[in-house]
């Protein structure tokens, strides 16, 4: 049986490719994330997910290695994870009200081939106070998140609506992924 590894450290991204009830190992990707402001939302996260998954898959030529990325973007302009409170701030203001995309994009390498895939999530977020804003960020959720929240979080209460698959925004679209890797013949 081809071992199969989850380029990301994420525990959110392990939670969710559990669900799928396969045997995998965590190897975390050494690439540095790059925001690529030019780059359509969509390519950017597949390049992201691909760039970490070869990352690992050099080191794992004989496995299946699964990497992904997750950014969020409002009006054309990408918001990947905040760099501080400040910048958190910034981001859930600028979500406040408003309706988002979250991306996140999926790269498999197996036997010498690349599969790449993205989703595309809407998030609507219900108008929020400053003082809901800073409560939030005193949590520390924030600080490790794509758009400065999480979903699947106490940052769920700002969520008024969604339209697409939940599973996208925490991470991981797990269950196109599953059928990816069952179309690959991998499980």
């Amino acid at each position: 049986m081809t071992k199969i590894i989850l380029a990301s450290a994420s525990p959110r991204r392990k939670e969710l490719l559990s669900l799928l009830k396969i045997s995998f190992e965590v190897c975390k990707s050494d690439v540095e994330e790059i925001m690529d402001q030019t780059m359509h939302p969509a390519e950017l996260v597949m390049k992201l997910a691909e760039q970490k998954a070869t990352d690992v898959y050099s080191k794992y030529t004989n496995s299946v290695v699964i990497g992904a990325d997750t950014i969020v973007t409002l009006g054309g302009q990408k918001l990947g994870k905040p760099t501080s409170e400040d910048d958190a701030f910034k981001m859930l203001s600028l979500l406040s009200g408003n309706t988002h995309e979250v991306y996140t994009g999926v790269s498999i390498q197996s036997r010498g081939t690349i599969t790449n895939f993205n989703v595309c999530t809407k998030v609507t977020f219900y108008q929020l106070t400053d003082e809901e804003i800073h409560a939030y960020i005193q949590t520390g959720e924030p600080m490790d998140k794509a758009g400065s929240y999480g979903i699947q979080g106490f940052g769920a209460i700002f969520v008024k609506e969604i339209e697409g698959d939940y599973y996208s925004v925490v991470g991981l679209p797990i269950s196109q992924l599953a059928r990816q890797l069952r179309k690959l013949n991998i499980i």
